[in-house]
């Protein structure tokens, strides 16, 4: 459900109310937010492969973001300058792990939670389980993919942006996004991308209470900044 400032100012593009950001409405920047957090989850999922961390990469994306904000020349689209500044902060993050420490194998799933908010309370049981497995084996499969890959897979058919916006956001030529994409499928098996339907859809979706959390944590920095440069 979309929040206040979204409804007032729903009719501004991503161009508008990064000019008026720019311009000292700060607290505009929760519509950008709150627009693009499920593709910047995503990605950031996608990368880390772990729940609690892809909110960190987020939180770090939009204060990079937020930070370097005069810096959009709005020769891309907001989103895709968005993409790109999560994928860098996402491998940095991962980088930085596996310095640390061994990735593990065992985040996939934390009890089922992402299908939860997609369904009705009055579904049918049976039909509620049968797409939450699907969700927990489909993020299973798309965990277990090589990096390149697996970006380009929840970019592309979790996420459903265009071959060129994928190839803009990671950089990459649209050649090689395609090969990606056709090698990944084959990985994540037919019998899995021919099911996903709906409930694929909503694989890693990022619900309103943790997108909440984010705006929230997002701005509690910005106002911290602002007051130790003010």
């Amino acid at each position: 459900m979309p929040t206040t400032i979204e409804t007032l100012f729903s009719s501004l593009t991503d161009a508008d109310v990064v000019d008026r950001v720019c311009g000292g409405e700060t607290a505009l920047f929760e519509i950008l937010m709150r627009r693009h957090n499920q593709r910047v989850y995503r990605v950031a999922r996608a990368i880390v492969k772990d729940e609690t961390e892809a909110e960190d990469v987020m939180q770090q994306a939009y204060i990079n973001a937020f930070t370097h904000l005069g810096q959009f020349e709005q020769r891309s689209q907001f989103s895709t300058w968005l993409t790109r500044i999560t994928v860098y902060e996402g491998l940095a993050r991962r980088r930085k792990r596996r310095s640390e420490e061994p990735l593990t194998q065992s985040e996939s799933s934390e009890s089922g939670a992402p299908m939860q908010s997609f369904m009705s309370t009055d579904a049918d049981p049976e039909r509620q389980a049968y797409a939450r497995e699907l969700g927990r084996v489909l993020e299973q499969a798309v965990d277990a993919l090589p990096e390149g890959y697996r970006t380009v897979f929840m970019l592309r058919e979790i996420e459903g942006l265009s071959t060129s916006e994928t190839a803009a956001g990671l950089e990459l030529g649209e050649e090689a996004v395609k090969t990606r994409l056709h090698r990944a499928r084959a990985m994540v098996r037919r019998t899995i991308t021919d099911r996903l339907g709906a409930a694929g859809r909503e694989a890693f979706h990022f619900h309103a209470v943790r997108c909440d959390r984010v705006v929230a944590a997002v701005f509690t920095e910005i106002r911290r900044r602002q007051l130790a440069t003010g």
